[in-house]
């Protein structure tokens, strides 16, 4: 039987007696891809801190929460490290600016902000490092420091540190947020190629046009709870998408890519 790489059952989070997600019921097959959209303050973020280890589901003994990443309950730090990798937006605000570039990547093979002085990087790490950054298309800015970046150039960095250790899984938190229409459309791409490397992506956004053509299991997230799910055609419509974000919205789709028009509402 095929593991699989999210599974979700009666998953629910309580934060000072307010049901932050709620009853949360949901699957991921190995290299398969998600979109989960919503508004600010949808409990997109809190999914991702569940599926980061970070926090945990409430404990009902009467209807206890499964949550299983490959299969595994307990998390194991270094098996999980083998699956996923998570691009958090967090982190770009972390590294020091004089930080190079194969600092950052690096660091992913150790999970830490920095490579310290009683850890040696190897010609092997070395090697992983070049090729995820190759990946990424930025091996000629490895010695450059974060502070002569731009956002785009970060952002790579960031995506080319979650790929070092070759994850199964890659989660994606808003990743595109701050970047212009063009560097939106060559992230998109590059996000497509990474599924037909057979990678599994998980995409966290409020912006529809940021979903990749490769993803087509979309989770619409409202107020904790899960309000749709399936394909793009049965999401990403008027009427759902409208209760979704509370306006009267029109979606738009222009060869693949999706647009929210707001037409109506006060």
């Amino acid at each position: 039987m095929n593991v699989k790489a999210l599974e979700l059952r009666n998953v629910s989070v309580v934060r000072d007696g307010k049901y932050i997600l709620s009853s949360i019921d949901l699957e991921l097959d190995a290299g398969e891809n998600l979109a989960i959209i919503g508004p600010n303050g949808s409990g997109k973020t809190t999914l991702v801190q569940l599926f980061c280890g970070n926090i945990y589901p409430y404990y009902d003994e009467d209807e206890p929460a499964v949550l299983r990443i490959f299969g595994q309950e307990r998390r194991n730090l270094f098996e999980f490290r083998r699956h996923v990798g998570i691009v958090s937006m967090d982190l770009q605000n972390m590294f020091g600016g004089d930080t190079t570039v194969f600092e950052v990547i690096c660091s992913g093979l150790f999970s830490s902000l920095d490579i310290y002085a009683d850890r040696t990087v190897t010609p092997d790490m070395e090697s992983m490092v070049v090729s995820s950054a190759t990946i990424m298309g930025i091996e000629d800015l490895l010695e450059r420091t974060v502070s002569g970046l731009s956002l785009g150039e970060m952002r790579r960095a960031l995506i080319a540190r979650a790929l070092v250790n070759g994850p199964d899984l890659l989660i994606l938190d808003e990743p595109m947020t701050g970047l212009d229409v063009s560097m939106r459309s060559k992230f998109r791409s590059m996000f497509d190629i990474l599924s037909k490397q057979g990678i599994g992506l998980i995409l966290v956004t409020h912006e529809l046009s940021d979903i990749p053509s490769s993803m087509d299991h979309i989770v619409a997230l409202k107020e904790g709870r899960i309000l749709a799910e399936g394909t793009k055609k049965e999401v990403l419509t008027d009427d759902v998408i409208s209760e979704l974000y509370g306006e009267s919205i029109k979606v738009i789709e222009d060869n693949g890519t999706y647009q929210m028009l707001v037409v109506g509402g006060e």
